[in-house]
């Protein structure tokens, strides 16, 4: 309860900032193009009691929950084997370090050709950019053990099994759950690039359909109900850190 209040209390501190630097913005701009937040926020409301609304959140929620899942389903694991199998490592980590830098975003007439114009090109494009933040990460934070630790279970008698558990996860899912966490913004971002192109469902297409409209209240509603959406996978990306790293959290209490 008291996480959850100040979070609140952080958010709320910060569209007051935000409320204020946009109310000044667009009385030096004229309120035209950039409108007053006040009537951007009645526009998101009045935009809330529309089913059209929720269909373009519900695929964008859609889309980016499924690729946050895929990414973390297929890059933790195999992180987590880089990081401890150095047979595995030597193959696989040139390969990843090679290939991390290239922007990932220009494959998606690739993609679209590949998988389609459904929702499966635009998932698989946001779980590859996010899978490979947590693959790195994980890969990393598995390698920067102390060997100690591993002889320590080892020296109890532990089998691979009481390796895994007592010493590569704790290791690895705290790196995971950050690179996850930070990734929701990655994720939301590449969400509006892949929705502008090729379909007529998602907020991204949304915003630039009223865009290219010169609906610009339309367009507002549309980026805050995106900036809430984010926001929304932010905090539960924290939730699921702190309940699956909670000897974290306990030892910064003490």
């Amino acid at each position: 309860m008291v996480g959850l209040l100040r979070s609140l209390v952080r958010y709320g501190l910060v569209i007051l900032v935000m409320g204020v630097l946009w109310k000044l913005a667009a009385l030096a701009m004229g309120g035209v193009i950039l409108p007053d937040p006040e009537d951007a926020v009645a526009a998101l409301a009045r935009a809330m009691t529309t089913q059209i609304f929720w269909e373009h959140f519900g695929v964008s929620l859609y889309r980016s929950v499924t690729a946050m899942g895929l990414a973390w389903i297929i890059a933790f694991p195999l992180g987590l084997v880089m990081g401890s199998v150095k047979r595995v490592d030597k193959l696989l980590a040139p390969f990843v370090f090679l290939t991390y830098p290239v922007p990932k975003i220009v494959l998606l007439p690739v993609f679209l050709l590949l998988l389609g114009l459904g929702d499966t090109s635009k998932i698989a494009m946001i779980a590859l950019i996010l899978g490979y933040q947590i693959l790195v990460t994980t890969r990393d934070g598995v390698r920067s053990i102390h060997p100690k630790y591993f002889d320590s279970v080892r020296s109890l008698g532990g089998t691979s099994l009481d390796v895994l558990r007592e010493v590569l996860l704790p290791a690895a899912l705290p790196h995971g759950f950050t690179s996850l966490r930070l990734g929701t913004g990655v994720s939301v971002a590449v969400l509006f690039f892949v929705e502008s192109f090729a379909t007529s469902r998602g907020l991204g297409y949304m915003i630039m359909d009223a865009w290219g409209a010169m609906d610009y209240l339309t367009m507002f509603a549309g980026i805050l109900g995106m900036s809430i959406m984010g926001a929304a996978l932010y905090e539960i990306a924290n939730v699921l850190e702190r309940k699956a790293c909670r000897w974290m959290f306990l030892r910064a209490k003490d």
